[in-house]
């Protein structure tokens, strides 16, 4: 069993990094994408040109998130079953409507255009987002009660981050935002994903690294 809680935190960080590395190198075979104007999931439309292997490795994603989660259950449930239970379910909502969804229900290259497909993976990456924005103070919480301070302090500056940058993503595609700063939907959703993720990266580096 432990070489299974091991494991886990590899597949955590290589669904964290994957998220980043995977789809800037997709960028490059999709002439009309831009990282820093369309969203991710953009990467998997139906015009898109990496529709299919975008879409594989967004069903390969989700599955590495919910590998993970023994480790992370295992690591925290005895300093509170009932906050770990929260932060799992939370990441396993983030795996299966944010990812997983993606693989089989994608967005439309214009979001003036709406169907079936578009709608569902609408309400299941909003859901998955908007649940996992929490991960970061829940893990906060645990390490403030494993008298890890520091990282506790590091984790909460980090929710506060994403929550900004998923204010700003949220506003990027509002019409009155058009041609500003603020329109730029793929830099704030990085950057929000980046520190949801961070904790979650530091903590699978510490364990990996034996600290």
């Amino acid at each position: 069993m432990e070489i299974i809680f091991f494991a886990g935190w590899f597949t955590l960080l290589c669904a964290m990094a994957g998220d980043f590395v995977f789809s800037y190198l997709l960028s490059f075979f999709y002439k009309e994408y831009s990282n820093m104007k369309m969203s991710i999931s953009a990467l998997g439309n139906p015009k898109s040109p990496v529709r299919i292997p975008f879409n594989i490795w967004m069903l390969i994603e989700g599955l590495l998130f919910l590998s993970a989660l023994p480790a992370l259950y295992k690591n925290y449930h005895s300093v509170s079953a009932i906050l770990t239970t929260t932060t799992i379910v939370f990441i396993a909502i983030f795996a299966i409507g944010s990812c997983i969804f993606t693989c089989f229900f994608s967005v439309n290259e214009s979001k003036t255009i709406s169907t079936t497909s578009s709608k569902i993976h609408g309400a299941g990456s909003a859901l998955g987002f908007t649940l996992f924005l929490f991960v970061p103070l829940l893990v906060a919480i645990l390490s403030f009660r494993c008298g890890e301070n520091i990282f506790g302090a590091v984790c909460m500056f980090c929710f506060a981050s994403s929550l900004v940058f998923f204010a700003l993503f949220v506003m990027s595609d509002k019409e009155k935002f058009s041609g500003t700063l603020i329109s730029n939907e793929g830099l704030w959703q990085r950057l929000n994903l980046f520190f949801m993720y961070l904790p979650l990266a530091i903590l699978a580096v510490r364990k990996i690294a034996g600290f």
